[in-house]
């Protein structure tokens, strides 16, 4: 059987329609026809179901001279067949014009079809080298029907794939702590007398003895601060001092982790640092005392809304976090924070 293109569409006549639509999920039906995507015709060439597209200048494509030509995305082909692969029927949405401008395909449940109305993962293809701007990912974890995926193409055309959803970050750690006074010191407050819960129950910073002084970052600090919960010995403005500290030794980063670090607080969750796994926090949900403490259960990376990913560093933070047990999270800040999960996925 032989197809044409033209205008980005390969038809495949009413005979397609019946062999590949109503029996196998390719394409879509227009009026007696079935209409195919590009990517879907290059799957069909590449397993002999057609022998070859010819396009508006009557040259005859087989799949090798189809999947070469500009029609056709590579990395699209490549995810596109690995998932038929794993037995999945999925539709492309770009292609179609149809969808989220951040999906490239809509993958139904095993069993199901584009008949069916439901989706299982909307999935993104993207090409390990490929920059992957942040507004892609909130595409992905966006509210519509079916778990959003970026599938990445590596140099050997090996698939590696990742859920990405907005959680809601929730906890019911014991964050009731009185006033409290400090001293900065450098990059550093230090609480001579403290009460027991500010770190023994809320978990705000490190003791430097067993019954000691507490030493609380620049972060929890200018948090205490700004909820009045700190004031700082010979200062006016507490808040104010420990921000402007903040911003002279970290920048602008400074007040994007300090309004997680807020978020994450007033969601019951503590935020410690996550220096040790290269992360701005690890998180731990329900804490009631430090005596009593679990794993930590995130790891949080703090970037701008406008942020730019590269596949590769996605992917370490992914691994790094599934080593130490704990879910990859990244906090987008803007105008307020945004939460996005990344982890790894078998479809």
């Amino acid at each position: 059987m032989e197809a044409t293109y033209d205008g980005g569409v390969v038809r495949a006549g009413r005979a397609g329609r019946e062999q590949f639509y109503d029996a196998r999920g390719y394409g879509r039906p227009v009026d007696g026809d079935v209409h195919l995507a590009p990517v879907e015709a290059a799957h069909l060439l590449f397993r002999g179901d057609l022998d070859a597209v010819v396009d508006d200048g009557g040259n005859r494509l087989e799949f090798r001279g189809f999947l070469a030509s500009a029609a056709v995305s590579e990395v699209a082909f490549f995810v596109y067949k690995d998932l038929r692969d794993r037995g999945f029927y999925l539709s492309p949405t770009r292609d179609s014009g149809e969808g989220d401008a951040a999906v490239d395909f809509a993958v139904y449940p095993r069993g199901k079809g584009p008949w069916d109305d439901e989706v299982a993962y909307r999935v993104r293809a993207v090409d390990e080298r490929a920059d992957v701007p942040a507004a892609t990912l909130s595409g992905l974890a966006g509210g519509a029907e079916g778990t959003g995926v970026l599938a990445v193409v590596d140099e050997e055309s090996e698939l590696t794939y990742f859920a990405v959803e907005a959680p809601t970050l929730t906890g019911s750690s014991y964050d009731d702590v009185p006033g409290v006074t400090g001293e900065l010191v450098a990059d550093r407050v230090l609480v001579w007398e403290p009460p027991e819960t500010l770190h023994g129950r809320a978990f705000y910073g490190q003791r430097l003895a067993d019954d000691g002084a507490v030493q609380l970052s620049l972060v929890e600090a200018a948090s205490l601060a700004g909820r009045g919960r700190l004031e700082l010995a010979g200062r006016t403005d507490a808040e104010r001092t420990l921000v402007d500290r903040g911003r002279e030794v970290e920048g602008e980063r400074f007040d994007r982790r300090l309004r997680v670090y807020d978020a994450l607080r007033t969601a019951g969750i503590v935020p410690k640092t996550g220096y040790k796994f290269g992360a701005d926090f690890r998180t731990y949900a329900h804490v009631d005392s430090v005596s009593d403490l679990g794993h930590s259960e995130r790891l949080v990376r703090v970037l701008p809304a406008d942020h730019t990913f590269a596949p590769r560093d996605l992917a370490l933070d992914v691994r790094l976090a599934h080593g130490v047990r704990k879910e990859m999270t990244v906090a987008l800040v803007d105008g307020g924070v945004e939460w996005l999960s990344v982890t790894r996925l078998t479809p």
